[in-house]
Order: structure tokens, then sequence, then C-alpha cells
């Protein structure tokens, strides 16, 4: 990019979407170094684009290009792979009570083994949705599912979780510590 104004706006969106992008890109992968190739790539793309293309839209564009090379590297490799507890590493908000800390720990790696027993398409959009806090429209984009499409994987997948979880849960009225 030849001018300063190019550079930064492109190191701005390298700083802020690459963690997130490799996250997603990890869900796929399951390989913390090919989503870290697919993200290089991605922002490859993104140099080699028009801004005036993809202004107003970026993270959209990203995250498009980012699902589109993630599922060109898991079809060439032959397989799909679910999202582990490292794809929502920043949704476990640290506290300063460790047994807090720790049962939160336990609690999301229980959901987190629910979630990769949801259908891929209600895995992905919820991926979307809470670990990048995307919009059902920018979810939309990104997947070419209709927008209500997206509201219905989400409510279906949510609904699922929470009765799971629920199952999960102690019976009321059982022995506290």
């Amino acid at each position: 990019m030849p001018d300063s104004e190019e550079q930064t706006w492109f190191h701005e969106a390298l700083t802020r979407l690459e963690g997130p992008l490799t996250r997603y890109a990890r869900g796929f992968t399951r390989d913390t170094e090919r989503a870290r190739d697919v993200v290089q790539d991605t922002f490859l793309r993104l140099l080699r684009q028009d801004r005036a293309a993809v202004e107003g839209h970026l993270t959209e564009w990203l995250f498009t290009v980012c699902r589109h090379r993630a599922l060109d590297v898991c079809r060439k490799e032959g397989r799909m792979t679910t999202t582990d507890e490292t794809g929502f590493v920043g949704l476990v908000a640290s506290e300063p009570d460790p047994g807090a800390v720790l049962e939160r720990r336990e609690t999301t790696g229980r959901v987190l083994e629910l979630l990769d027993r949801l259908p891929e398409k209600q895995r992905e959009v919820i991926r979307l949705k809470f670990a990048n806090g995307l919009s059902y429209k920018e979810i939309s984009r990104i997947t070419s599912h209709s927008v209500s499409y997206v509201g219905v994987l989400i409510h279906n997948g949510m609904k699922t979780l929470r009765r799971s979880v629920g199952a999960l849960q102690p019976e009321a009225g059982g022995s506290q510590s």
C-alpha cells in the first residue's frame, strides 16, 4: 500500500481483528498454526483489495474471506473439525476468587462440549454471534444464510444448549459446600 493512511488503516484492521479471526479459523481447522496461515492469507487478500470496495463492511468481508479459506483448507485436508475451548478463551472473564474461576472454567468446558454436539451450522453462527459479537446481518453475509435463518439457527442452538446445561445442573435444594 503506497500511502501511510492506507498502511494505518490496514494495521488497525490487523490489530483489531487478527485474534478474533484466528479463533474463528481455529474452530474449523482445530490447529492454531493452520488457523494463523488462513488469517495471514485473509489479510494478504485484503492488501490486494481496493479499500473502497470493503469500506463500511470490513469485518464482514474479513470473516467471509477467512471462512472460505478455512473451509478450503479443511476440504483440501478432507476433514471438518469443531471448536474447542481455545476458540472461546476471550469469553472467560478472570475473577479474583480462584474457586469461582475454577467453577467457571469447568462450566465453560461443559458448555463447549455441548456446543460441539450441535449441528455445524448452529455451532458456526453461535461462534460468530457470541465469540465475535457480530450482528445477524453480518453473520448472514458471512455464511450466505438469510438473516431469518441465522436467527432460527441461533435460537434453536441456544434452546438446545439451555436445555442441555439445565440437565447438567445439580438438583435444586441439594447440599451446598
